[in-house]
């Protein structure tokens, strides 16, 4: 199934359980209108409601988003911080919110709303040339999009505070090195890669990777003890248990065949 706003801001597709969006702005590098993140936000919607079994976030051109598109700020009359809440904050929550597994492909510039967005995922691919960092000093602003948080979890203090003040970028090789993104390919194997990795997940047993998300974001947000993360994985094996792709994927094991899952 294929989809295009009349704007040509975003493109979705859903094929096999894997949807796919594509921000095609590439000569504005992917920069965030308003009316491109309704786009956005439209198709995070398309996909939870149409049964995806996991998402796939890319860009056309040589940038996957430079940030917002500054075109349209007022300076001096808007409030930035009602822009953040009003506009771009739900996108981030909406997809780091989606109960299935979700993916970014990065190449080239990822700053300020498209690096929250890349972050929001669970898995993001960075090609080598891609480019990660927080220019917000040279214009007077404060690093968004939720990046203190992931900056801090990732990287800790002392990097964060000297990508903030310094405005250095990290390459795709760099961020994979300290642990930003999940890893770094080729610049012209990153689409490639990328669609056969969502096609893998879909093919998966998605139940029990929402299990394990629900899990991993738990123990992010909280302080949590051994004990209680144990306890957490094993309220969760048991509901993994009750489901057929369990049955199906321990079966599959004993006849030394492939297993086939359906999500159920």
């Amino acid at each position: 199934m294929t989809d295009q706003t009349a704007e040509q801001t975003v493109r979705y597709t859903l094929d096999n359980g894997a949807a796919h969006i594509v921000m095609t702005r590439p000569a504005q590098l992917n920069a965030m209108t308003p009316e491109m993140v309704t786009d956005l936000r439209t198709a995070v919607t398309r996909a939870r409601e149409e049964g995806a079994r996991v998402l796939l976030i890319s860009a056309e051109g040589r940038a996957f988003c430079a940030g917002r598109d500054i075109a349209g700020a007022e300076p001096g009359s808007e409030d930035g911080g009602q822009v953040l809440a009003e506009i771009f904050n739900p996108l981030m929550q909406e997809v780091a919110d989606l109960p299935f597994p979700t993916m970014a492909a990065v190449q080239g510039a990822c700053l300020g709303t498209g690096l929250g967005l890349a972050l929001a995922c669970d898995v993001v691919l960075a090609a080598d040339n891609a480019k990660f960092g927080s220019p917000f000093g040279k214009i007077g602003a404060v690093f968004d999009s939720g990046g203190h948080k992931v900056f801090v979890e990732r990287l800790g203090t002392a990097v964060t505070f000297d990508l903030i003040y310094s405005g250095r970028f990290l390459s795709g090789t760099e961020a994979a090195a300290v642990g930003l993104v999940s890893r770094v390919v080729p610049a012209d194997e990153l689409q490639t890669q990328a669609t056969a990795y969502a096609a893998a997940l879909a093919a998966g047993p998605v139940l029990a990777f929402a299990e394990s998300k629900r899990i991993v974001r738990a123990v992010a947000d909280t302080a949590t003890d051994l004990a209680g993360v144990l306890e957490m994985e094993a309220q969760a094996q048991s509901r993994a248990s009750k489901t057929k792709d369990y049955v199906e994927g321990f079966t599959a094991f004993l006849e030394r065949r492939q297993p086939t899952f359906r999500g159920e």
